[in-house]
């Protein structure tokens, strides 16, 4: 999920600490989707979440070659949005709004459900809701979630998890592996093996969700935590994942298996250590996916204010309260988890659904990020490779199991693209507006005759309205930058941008000219793109953070409509020193 952690605090996250923030997000998966798993694969449903694991693990390299080289928040958005276009990017950031939501509402349901087995007469539905606005007020007010926090979380949450082991291991070798046998015997789900283990897989994959997250704040944590975290939360799903739904099957009938889907491991708890292990169990639940669900408010707010001030979302998501909170975008997606919720009743089943189609959906927007990253810049440094092959499998596996999701409930997917759509068609109003506009300004004109003073006042809030979104300026910083590139440049303004105003900026060393024939490639770029108006700026100076923020104030323009030419020697920063500067490769 994007950054829990303010972007002012100068200390890097440690190991543990990163760990944590992402580890909560995807170890709470531990908590529903053996149950999934086994409703689907039965009795080999352990060995389908084995096959989950190596997925995983291909994507550790493919996150970290991509986030290596572009060591920027956002995971999937920026990844494509530094390598392809804002129109696919505003995709992979609509599948991940969704993915938010079904995470907060999934996991809010859930905790629920845990402190349901504690207190019989909540009702889950109502109590769900009030649990969603407990936290939008808290987000509100400015509350967001602390690294400490998420170590004490995240550590009570594995030490529980691995007390149930331990307890579970425990009653096998006391009372036997007669319920294995038994369970062994029945009939396999899906009328094979193969079957079982496929359609597994495809529900299990939802255990794997939240390994994005730590792609989302990577600016935050101290160098060579990225790798680590990675590495981290592979052992944690790759271990307990597959053991649980082990021992659930050693220990339970598969029937019983099905009865108490919602809260199978406080059931699992209850009857190998008693009543005192089912209630720490519930207890833990609740804490950690109400942690989730914090994380998923905090999460959605940090993305689409990042998209709204790329001019993807409209402008009054900006309004901030006295705390600084984003409170339009948290009371939008509190609207978005209450109708979701009350649409799919509540059900895990379609929570899951919606949950698993967006996740996955973004992580194969993740892979294809990393093979334009190959294409588009090869000799980008990275600390990790990821070879064609593991990239090739990686995809192939989450499109598998976005395939089977979509094969074991069709309905789920009207569910999803009930979302889905009209938010890509705000997305698309927003990024064709500009041609809306012109439209609406064609029909205007066009009224002149019969309602001339209605023409007039559209008219004229149109023009101005086209005025105000063609002014914003944007930065080029480049040194001697050859004609290809400064086209690259050019292009992208004019596909993915609504200004027609460029700056571009070179530094010189005092007594340093720029090269003239810089300012000869300009003039004809100049010429051939006359719906911009270029604006060559030379000055002396030394490029880094300290330049970005000064020229930022003072020329008025948001840092991320700042682009600088590819890193190296001339720009030997990395990306993330520079707050949110993009790059044009």
């Amino acid at each position: 999920m994007p950054n829990p952690i303010p972007a002012h605090h100068a200390k890097k996250l440690s190991e543990l600490e990163a760990t944590a923030i992402c580890g909560n997000d995807i170890s709470s998966s531990c908590l529903y989707v053996s149950a999934l798993a086994i409703s689907y694969a039965g009795q080999y449903a352990w060995l389908a979440l084995l096959v989950v694991g190596a997925v995983l693990f291909l994507f550790r390299r493919i996150y970290g070659e991509v986030v290596g080289a572009l060591p920027l928040n956002g995971g999937a958005y920026n990844v494509l949005l530094n390598t392809t276009s804002k129109r696919n990017a505003a995709l992979a950031a609509s599948l991940t709004i969704l993915s938010y939501m079904a995470t907060a509402v999934l996991s809010a349901n859930e905790a629920m459900h845990y402190l349901h087995t504690l207190w019989h007469g909540l009702p889950i539905i109502p109590a769900t809701m009030g649990l969603l606005a407990l936290f939008l007020a808290l987000t509100i007010l400015g509350m967001s979630e602390s690294a400490i926090v998420a170590v004490i979380i995240f550590i009570t949450h594995l030490t529980s998890l691995t007390l149930l082991v331990g307890v579970a291991v425990w009653y096998l070798a006391t009372h036997g592996l007669h319920n294995l046998a038994l369970n062994f015997q029945l009939p396999v789900k899906g009328g094979s093996i193969l079957n079982a283990l496929f359609f597994g897989f495809s529900a299990a994959m939802l255990g794997i969700s939240g390994f994005e997250s730590s792609a989302n704040f990577v600016e935050e944590q101290a160098k060579g935590v990225f790798q680590k975290t990675l590495r981290n939360m592979w052992v944690v799903v790759t271990v307990f994942n597959p053991l649980i739904a082990f021992l659930a099957v050693a220990v339970l009938p598969l029937v019983e298996v099905g009865e108490h889907t919602e809260t199978l491991l406080s059931y699992l708890g209850t009857v190998t250590g008693g009543p005192w292990l089912g209630t720490v169990i519930s207890v833990n639940a609740v804490a950690v996916l109400s942690g989730a669900v914090l994380t998923s408010f905090v999460g959605v707010s940090g993305l689409m204010k990042r998209m709204t001030l790329d001019r993807i979302l409209p402008q009054f998501f900006l309004k901030e309260n006295a705390r600084g909170s984003n409170y339009f975008i948290l009371i939008a997606f509190f609207l978005l988890c209450i109708s979701v919720l009350l649409i799919t009743n509540g059900q895990l089943g379609p929570l899951a659904g919606v949950y698993t189609i967006s996740f996955l959906s973004v992580m194969a927007f993740f892979a294809l990020g990393n093979f334009l990253l190959k294409g588009k810049r090869p000799n980008l440094p990275r600390p990790v490779y990821a070879g064609i092959l593991t990239v090739t499998l990686a995809l192939a596996g989450v499109l598998l199991a976005l395939f089977g999701n979509v094969k074991i409930h069709p309905e789920y997917l009207i569910v999803f693209l009930e979302y889905f759509l009209p938010a890509m068609a705000v997305v698309s109003i927003m990024l064709n507006r500009i041609a809306i506009l012109k439209l609406l300004l064609s029909a205007a004109e066009s009224l002149v005759l019969h309602l001339p003073r209605v023409a007039r006042l559209a008219r004229l809030k149109i023009q101005r309205h086209l005025r105000e979104l063609a002014k914003q300026e944007f930065v080029f910083f480049t040194k001697g930058d050859n004609v290809s590139n400064l086209n690259k440049v050019m292009t992208y303004v004019v596909e993915n941008e609504f200004t027609n105003r460029l700056k571009i900026v070179t530094l010189l060393q005092p007594g340093e000219k720029y090269p003239e024939e810089l300012l000869n490639d300009i003039r004809v770029l100049d010429r051939a793109y006359e719906q911009i108006e270029v604006d060559f700026v030379t000055m002396e100076g030394h490029f880094g953070p300290d330049l970005i923020n000064e020229l930022s104030e003072q020329w008025n323009i948001p840092k991320n409509f700042m682009f600088i030419g590819s890193p190296g020697d001339r720009f030997p920063y990395q990306i993330s020193e520079l707050g949110g500067v993009r790059l044009i490769i």
